[in-house]
């Protein structure tokens, strides 16, 4: 037959073809037969769009680069997301395969065009799919980039959890934010595959210099857990550590749950701004070990936990413990000098300063934590009626 006879030929069992493929389709696909109408109906146009795509590139393969492409428009936006690569390249497979049989002995040159055909169908399937994966990488960046700083912000929302299980965080247990410098050539998919070893859910938000990582344990942990299977937060920020740049990387304690993300967030922003200026910071560092910078700089959530965890707890449990610590601390840290202020034995001193350390798990010994102490007693004392310094000798001035 000539160029004319064949065209013609085609297009009168264009129609037996689409309906040939379309049984075919639901006889050796199994997913295709379990799909809802709807769907089928739209794979039907998509087979019934390549053969007839095919006829027109047959009249003018010179066409191919836009009929090729146009095969996949007709098919509605959700089918994209129903139907895999993998199922479309099988799609491409059985119409290939019902035509070839349709037209064998035809003519070689028939054959050939066929299949040259269908390899060019096969990259424009890829390409489709290719451009669906990249649409939605990059709405999926958008939109973690949008959870993030709401978390940062603490502007939480109804539509905050749909968010965030649109992105696929699975986590339902304890979340802390981490907060570090960008580095210059920041590998996302680095971070991602460490967050995998390490069993964690990770949101990343990239803010122009800074980094900040949202990580979240997989399940709630309880009695039963083995620990020795679960990595703490202080692990896990280890293990980022490399991914931050130079400087301070500081954790924010745990919270309960993500959607409670913003107090932990609050906690870590605060410490980066002030990490600086404790120049023995270890990197990564806990945002409540820089409470007394924090509180300094006017963080109030620092001044609070301050005084919740040091003042209160003291004054709450002896007077004596109190008037002890300050005494110790305005004497430089000298046994026998608080000793005599106080009228007591060095061993009595001693004794008060093992018992501080057990009621609020901080010991005045050292110099940074004496520094966390004098801080929060600094704090817990301003605005009270009845200071508890007011025991004390006046110290002479020299």
């Amino acid at each position: 037959m000539t160029k004319e006879e064949t065209l013609a030929w085609l297009r009168r069992i264009s129609g037996d073809l689409a309906t040939a493929t379309l049984q075919r389709l639901e006889d050796s696909l199994p997913w295709y037969a379990e799909m809802p109408p709807a769907r089928r109906s739209a794979v039907g146009l998509v087979a019934q769009a390549g053969i007839t795509s095919f006829i027109q590139w047959y009249d003018d393969p010179t066409s191919t680069p836009w009929i090729a492409a146009d095969i996949f428009a007709a098919a509605p936006r959700e089918l994209l997301r129903s139907v895999s690569l993998q199922q479309t390249l099988q799609l491409i497979r059985v119409t290939v395969e019902v035509t070839e049989e349709r037209v064998a002995g035809k003519g070689r040159h028939l054959r050939d065009a066929i299949l040259l055909y269908s390899r060019d169908v096969a990259f424009a399937a890829a390409d489709v799919y290719a451009r669906a994966a990249e649409a939605r990488g990059l709405w999926d960046a958008r939109l973690e980039a949008l959870v993030v700083d709401s978390i940062l912000t603490g502007e939480a929302d109804e539509e905050l959890p749909s968010r965030i299980a649109a992105l696929g965080w699975h986590g339902h247990g304890e979340v802390c934010v981490i907060v570090g410098t960008t580095p210059p050539q920041f590998d996302v998919d680095q971070v991602r595959r460490t967050a995998r070893k390490l069993a964690v859910d990770v949101l990343i938000g990239v803010q122009g210099s800074r980094l900040v990582l949202v990580v979240g344990r997989a399940k709630p942990a309880t009695a039963e857990d083995d620990d020795a299977d679960e990595f703490s937060f202080a692990e896990i920020a280890r293990t980022f550590e490399p991914s931050f740049g130079p400087g301070h990387v500081v954790v924010g304690p745990a919270v309960a749950a993500l959607v409670d993300a913003g107090q932990s967030a609050r906690a870590a922003l605060a410490g980066f701004a002030v990490a600086r200026a404790w120049r023995g910071a270890p990197r990564p560092v806990d945002a409540d070990e820089l409470l007394p910078e924090r509180a300094i700089a006017g963080d109030p959530l620092a001044k609070l936990t301050l005084i919740e965890r040091v003042f209160r707890p003291l004054n709450d449990h002896s007077s004596d413990l109190v008037t002890t610590l300050w005494s110790y601390l305005d004497n430089g840290r000298s046994l026998e000098a608080t000793a005599r202020e106080l009228f007591v034995h060095p061993n009595t001193v001693r004794y008060r300063l093992k018992r501080i350390s057990e009621v609020i798990g901080w010991d005045a010994t050292g110099p940074r934590e004496a520094f966390i102490l004098q801080t929060a007693l600094v704090l817990g004392t301003i605005g009270t009626a009845d200071p508890v310094r007011r025991g004390l000798r006046p110290r002479r001035p020299r």
